[in-house]
């Protein structure tokens, strides 16, 4: 797994001067790292956007999957931006027609994603896109999931990493030459 520094420090200060913390959820003891005011901040939301698309064509995309939910709000526009095609990955039994499904552990118990069986053609190379990297189970499931349709994934890319939780790890073994780009990380 390759690091790119995908953000400039003015990028980067930009972005972090816009999350705000918010102590205490969902649970006492976590300081929540809450994007609304960055995406309320048309500069701002316009550069992460312009970061993202920026991403899409330096690792050669042909889709861009956004993770349920907020890597929806994020991967969306980035694909239009850089004139790709977007593919929302939601929680088991939000999309409609045939999927196919990857279940992943969490602290206490188990999730599953999907995606629509069409959702890729072969040879499409596919950027993952969500707005925070915490512990690394959503997209790494995404990874797998991405590579079961016969698509090849063409990176990771998060707006936010909490290092201090582990996920850039748990990642490692199945991006193999794939990046993972951050573009702040704490």
């Amino acid at each position: 797994m390759t690091t790119t520094d995908a953000a400039s420090a003015e990028l980067r200060e930009l972005l972090l001067g816009r999350i705000r913390d918010v102590p205490d959820y969902p649970q006492p003891g976590v300081i929540f790292k809450d994007i609304t005011p960055l995406l309320a901040d048309p500069v701002a939301f316009s550069a992460l956007v312009d970061a993202l698309a920026a991403l899409c064509a330096r690792h050669g995309a042909t889709k861009v999957v956004g993770l349920e939910a907020r890597g929806f709000i994020l991967a969306a526009p980035a694909a239009a931006r850089a004139g790709l095609g977007f593919v929302p990955v939601r929680k088991a039994g939000k999309l409609p027609g045939k999927t196919l499904a990857q279940s992943y552990d969490l602290e206490y118990g188990t999730a599953e994603i999907e995606v629509q069986v069409d959702a890729f053609a072969q040879g499409d190379r596919v950027l993952v896109v969500d707005d925070v990297l915490a512990t690394g189970g959503t997209a790494e499931a995404s990874v797998e999931l991405i590579r079961r349709t016969g698509a090849t994934v063409a990176g990771v890319a998060v707006l936010l990493e909490l290092g201090f939780l582990g996920g850039r790890a748990r990642l490692a073994p199945v991006l193999g030459d794939a990046p993972l780009d951050t573009l702040v990380a704490i």
